[in-house]
């Protein structure tokens, strides 16, 4: 059944239940469909229909989530513009063939520096005003299977982002859009997702993801208004939520309030998945002890969506391989370590990671060269090293880029990070490099420590010498209390050198 149409037919049964809660508005089912039905007709009055490119730049809100679907019910290629981007960035972003950029009021800044047709959700100087169209019903869903859905864009923590397209068959085979399909792992976590926190961008593929479980499933998807504390964990409590994803900093972050004020803790999660970047294993058991065996770590890509997932199963059954690792191999992925030469090498031993999946992108949007690097006999290079363990578990040890050539000697990061957060004072650690004039770069390592506690820097020294050799010890070691986040919510190492 092809992208949309499974949301319709969800949304058609019981139109009365709730569906999304934004503040203290509730929007039903049947409102949400009545709301994708308008935006379509404007959408479709405007010029738009199958592989017409629009551009989506809102806030979070439920005609953002209606505006998303109708553009994909007409077959539009719907290019995803995150929050937080230069100028520069959106201007590249936007020069993907966009025929109309989609704003409301709170985006319709200056920077957008946009002439073509412009239109809104709501009143906006210039644009067409989406929201002014009469009701219709839904139209037939028009989309074409081989013409690209969405252009959802990496992070852009190397330079300009790049755009992954993926079709309207990859999302029609997506592991969480088609409920018929949906493997156990997937129908686990949609019961866990009854109630799900949505923050964040819909321009994010992994949101995405993960609210096509809530809404499929038949769950309710809550916006949170801020009351100026942390999201996590007040707002698992005050919102009853059972289901939510989050980044490695902002449940550090969540874990730090929670040592401080173990009452904070409250709600009924059910659910709770981590992604974005690797989590240290002691952070990882100390959240297990903490809310209890709820937490999934999830691994993937904006090129591949999700690959592999950690259970609280996996951890119950065997905490100590379990806490180090990725999970398992979601069902559906194809997965290859391969060696420098590209062979592929045995249980246990170390390569970079190339996979298969139903949902992962055609390719890089203009980048034909970069697609002839990353996607090799249909599968997607990750640029990841790992291995793969006989117990089935999948361990990330590195980035295949994220190396520090240490005289002449290739440093990766990775195994720094983990050597370094084995010491007990140590809660997070990261690692970058910098040109250093005496070895051509140096290993600059930046900590979070356990509350209360203070690592002793010869001693760090002396765990990543043991471990890797002299080339990786850090040249310097600076404490911080938390982590620089970037806009894509992982961790900003850009803004942890500028601390140097």
């Amino acid at each position: 059944m092809i992208f949309p149409r499974p949301l319709l037919d969800i949304l058609r049964e019981s139109p009365e239940s709730p569906v999304i809660e934004h503040g203290n508005r509730v929007v039903s089912r049947g409102e949400l469909l009545e709301l994708i039905g308008r935006l379509a007709g404007a959408m479709l009055g405007a010029g738009l229909g199958p592989g017409v490119a629009v551009a989506v730049r809102t806030a979070l809100t439920p005609e953002a989530l209606a505006a998303h679907v109708a553009a994909h019910v007409l077959g539009c290629r719907v290019v995803c513009v995150r929050p937080g981007y230069s100028a520069g960035q959106l201007a590249h972003v936007l020069d993907t063939d966009v025929a109309a950029v989609l704003v409301d009021a709170s985006t319709a800044a200056p920077e957008l520096a946009w002439s073509g047709a412009l239109l809104s959700l709501g009143p906006c100087p210039g644009a067409v005003d989406l929201l002014a169209s009469p009701a219709g019903g839904v139209p037939d869903v028009l989309a074409r299977p081989d013409d690209v859905a969405l252009l959802t864009f990496t992070s852009g923590s190397t330079g300009r982002p790049k755009g992954c397209a993926v079709t309207y068959r990859a999302m029609s085979g997506h592991w969480t859009w088609q409920p018929r399909a949906w493997s156990p792992l997937a129908a686990e976590l949609a019961k866990g997702f009854e109630r799900y926190l949505l923050f964040g961008t819909l321009a994010s593929m992994v949101v995405l993801e993960f609210l096509g479980l809530c809404l499929l499933g038949g769950g309710v998807a809550v916006i949170p208004e801020d009351d100026g504390r942390p999201l996590f964990p007040h707002a698992l409590r005050r919102h009853r939520i059972t289901g939510s994803i989050l980044t490695v900093p902002r449940l550090c972050a969540m874990l730090d309030l929670l040592r401080e004020d173990p009452d904070a803790a409250g709600g009924t999660p059910r659910a709770l998945v981590v992604a974005g970047s690797p989590l240290p294993p002691a952070r990882l058991a100390e959240a297990v002890e903490r809310l209890g065996p709820v937490v999934y770590q999830g691994y993937g890509q904006t090129e591949a969506n999700l690959i592999s997932m950690l259970t609280p199963a996996d951890i119950a059954a065997a905490p100590s391989a379990a806490l180090d690792s990725v999970g398992r191999v979601r069902a559906g992925v194809e997965i290859s370590i391969r060696d420098a030469a590209g062979r592929e090498v045995g249980l246990g031993q170390e390569g970079e990671i190339f996979v298969r999946t139903t949902c992962q992108m055609t390719g890089y949007w203009g980048q034909p060269e970069e697609n002839r690097d990353v996607l090799r006999d249909g599968m997607l290079r990750t640029r990841d090293l790992g291995r793969l363990d006989a117990d089935g578990l999948l361990r990330l040890t590195g980035r295949a880029r994220d190396v520090i050539i240490v005289n002449a000697m290739v440093v990766y990061a990775g195994p720094v990070e983990r050597a370094l957060a084995s010491h007990p004072d140590v809660a997070e650690a990261y690692v970058a490099g910098a040109p250093d004039d005496r070895t051509g770069e140096a290993v600059h390592a930046f900590v979070v420590p356990v509350a209360g506690r203070s690592p002793d820097r010869e001693e760090l020294a002396a765990l990543v010498r043991a471990e890797l050799g002299g080339d990786a010890v850090p040249r310097t070691v600076t404490e911080l209390s938390a982590v620089p986040v970037a806009a894509s919510g992982k961790p900003d190492k850009q803004a942890l050198l500028r601390l140097l």
